[in-house]
């Protein structure tokens, strides 16, 4: 996990997207509900991260709390579904595997509906308070698990909280993954040294990414669509020359909401008016960095 101050710099590949794309859109559902703390689950405390701050202390249930993360698998969820459904456009899923085991029927309609389960951790772990074996175990565990659930192995991977420094050397090494999202450095991805072999990272977006709304930065539906589209217009106008690629972070339990899906719903719409753009999910876009822009020496 070494830093890199330069990546591209000046000489930003000039690359071609499947169809002369001018720009790649990775829609990135984020499914965590009922991965989070839980007195429940025997964690010394409930979940805190959410849009208003708990005033129930941390050794006792928050009912409401847990109200909340439960909309986002009854109902939000579905409802983002729909909409990628009715405008023709698959996602990635970064999937918390034990939040899959309790909706098992939203972990075979995700594949069903031809979207990419990509691996999050068995629960919302802090890798970086897990010792190098812990992390391994938690990592192989995720796999098992959302293998059965969804009858796929999960290609892709992203830490829940953030990674730890042994994260991408643990994914590179299980021999089974393409690519980690695990950086939020550029617009393209690109190729790093992991256990002495090129590996290949798809940055995200902590900043096109609804959890701005609790993290702050967001107040309307219509500041997140203004955010997305501005986002696309700099990207897409860049990418006459030299194509990008664009992260859009979704959460069931807040995009998920009625007015809030709205804002994706526009956007998509949005978008689909351009010619050369290209909806795809993370794996797809990995695969064809893979074969066609193959690390230095392949």
């Amino acid at each position: 996990m070494q830093r890199d101050y330069v990546g591209y710099g000046r000489n930003v590949p000039r690359i071609r997207w499947p169809g002369d794309a001018r720009i790649a859109v990775s829609l990135v559902v984020n499914y965590e509900e009922g991965s989070e703390y839980s007195l429940l689950d025997g964690d010394a405390h409930h979940e805190t991260n959410n849009e208003v701050p708990s005033p129930i202390p941390p050794g006792q249930r928050d009912l409401f709390n847990e109200s909340f993360f439960e909309y986002g698998s009854r109902v939000g969820v579905w409802r983002l579904l729909d909409i990628f459904d009715r405008r023709g456009v698959k996602s990635t899923f970064y999937c918390c595997a034990l939040a899959l085991e309790r909706n098992p029927e939203l972990a075979r309609e995700i594949v069903a509906r031809g979207h990419e389960p990509c691996g999050h951790g068995y629960r919302w772990a802090e890798a970086h308070l897990m010792s190098r074996d812990e992390e391994r175990q938690d990592i192989e565990k995720t796999i098992e698990s959302m293998t059965g659930a969804t009858g796929q192995r999960p290609l892709g991977w992203f830490t829940r909280y953030g990674p730890s420094v042994h994260t991408r050397e643990l994914v590179a090494a299980e021999g089974g993954f393409l690519y980690d999202s695990i950086a939020t450095n550029d617009d393209l991805p690109y190729y790093v040294t992991a256990n002495g072999r090129p590996w290949l990272v798809l940055p995200y977006s902590f900043e096109t990414n609804d959890a701005r709304f609790w993290r702050g930065g967001l107040v309307s539906t219509g500041d997140f669509y203004e955010y997305l589209k501005d986002s696309f217009d700099c990207l897409y106008a860049e990418g006459e020359t030299h194509p990008k690629m664009m992260s859009v972070g979704l959460h069931c339990r807040i995009t998920g909401r009625p007015a809030r899906s709205q804002a994706v719903a526009r956007f998509i719409e949005y978008a689909q008016d351009f010619p050369g753009v290209w909806f795809a999910r993370r794996i797809d876009i990995a695969r064809h960095w893979l074969e066609n822009y193959p690390p230095p020496g392949k």
